[in-house]
């Protein structure tokens, strides 16, 4: 069975990065989740990232905070997709991540979410594995029909409580 990838580079990323857990397993996708530094560790990220094809991964999922390495040294391993998570940091809010994500050179593409969007990390690799796999491609139309509904439901609620008896139930 394929698998996802999530890599981090600090436990202080897994907040974020379990988003991403949580939705793959949603979905009933297996993965494996780790902690490697690239600047830390550059012989074990290495290992990790040429042995991924091995290992059955199809997409890496990879959370990066200031200097934002570890997605864009994934993608210039692996050669299946990377998804990459900029995670806000302390001094650019997740700014500086996010810039160095999005501008990889030529060839080395790495799709990127939203900062700490760690949940549509896992449903962007579910949605690249349901290219090939119908059940799972069912099991996201009816996530997004359950979105659908659950605001539908807030919409109706609004509609009949007025805006300030709804915010005041929240």
């Amino acid at each position: 069975m394929p698998k996802v990838g999530i890599v981090m580079g600090s436990d202080s990323d897994l907040k974020v990065m379990s988003k991403a857990a949580d939705m793959l397993e949603k979905f009933g996708i297996e993965y494996e989740m780790t902690i490697i530094s690239a600047h830390r560790m550059p012989d074990r990220f290495f290992e990790y990232a040429k042995s991924a094809e091995e290992k059955d991964y199809k997409v890496i999922i990879a959370g990066a905070g200031m200097a934002a390495h570890l997605p864009g040294m994934c993608a210039a391993i692996f050669p299946m997709p990377v998804i990459g998570v900029p995670m806000s940091g302390k001094n650019l809010d997740g700014m500086d991540a996010l810039y160095s994500i999005v501008q990889m050179p030529p060839g080395i593409p790495v799709a990127t979410v939203a900062i700490d969007g760690g949940a549509n990390a896992g449903i962007l690799a579910a949605k690249m594995l349901a290219m090939s796999d119908p059940k799972l491609l069912a099991k996201l139309k009816a996530y997004s029909e359950e979105m659908k509904e659950t605001v539908q439901k807030k919409a109706d609620k609004l509609d009949q409580l007025g805006h300030k008896e709804y915010i005041n139930q929240m």
